[in-house]
C-alpha cells in the first residue's frame, strides 16, 4: 500500500500522537518511515531587538538554537518510532515555511503519504486545524493522513 511515509512533527504532544501512528502505519505497511521537522528562517525584527539587546550575532545564536531544539525533536521523535519496532530516517528542514519543506521533503524523498497533528504549537488561531496542515492538504499532491 505505502512504499516511504513521510512523518511531520514540531515535538508537540499532538504531534508525538501523529509519530506514534504514522510508525505503526509504517510497520503495519511494510513502508519505510521519514521523520522531518521544520525550522523557519530567522526573522530580521527579531535579530534588530536582538542585536540591540547586545547580542553580537543574533543569526547565529538563532541557527544554533534551531537545530539544538530540532535534534531533540528529532531524536525523541526516532525513539518513539523505534518502540514500534522500525528504524526510520530524521531530516531537519532549515530556514523554510514549514508547510513548503513538508510538502518539498516528501516530493524529494519519494513518499506516496504524509501523516502529520491536525495543529501544533502555533497559537490560538491554529486551534480548529493548524495553517501547516491546511497548507500541506491545499498545495501538496500527496494524500495527507491528519492526525487529531
Amino acid at each position: 500500500m505505502y512504499r516511504k511515509i513521510l512523518i511531520a512533527t514540531d515535538g508537540s504532544d499532538l504531534a508525538l500522537k501523529a509519530v506514534d501512528h504514522g510508525a505503526e502505519l509504517a510497520k503495519n505497511t511494510g513502508a519505510k518511515a521519514i521523520i522531518i521537522t521544520v525550522t523557519e528562517s530567522w526573522s530580521g525584527f527579531d535579530m534588530a531587538e536582538d542585536f540591540e539587546k547586545g547580542v553580537t550575532n543574533p543569526i547565529e545564536v538563532y541557527e544554533a538554537a534551531a537545530d539544538k531544539s530540532s535534534e531533540k525533536i528529532l531524536s525523541e521523535a526516532k525513539a518513539a518510532a523505534e518502540a514500534h519496532g522500525i528504524k526510520c530516517k530524521t531530516l531537519h528542514i532549515r530556514d523554510s515555511h514549514p508547510a513548503e519543506g513538508i510538502i518539498e521533503a516528501a516530493t524529494e524523498q519519494g513518499c506516496d503519504l504524509i501523516v502529520m497533528a491536525s495543529h501544533g504549537r502555533r497559537g490560538l488561531n491554529r486551534m480548529m486545524m493548524g495553517s501547516q496542515t491546511a497548507e500541506v492538504i491545499a498545495y501538496g499532491k500527496l494524500p495527507v493522513l491528519v492526525l487529531r
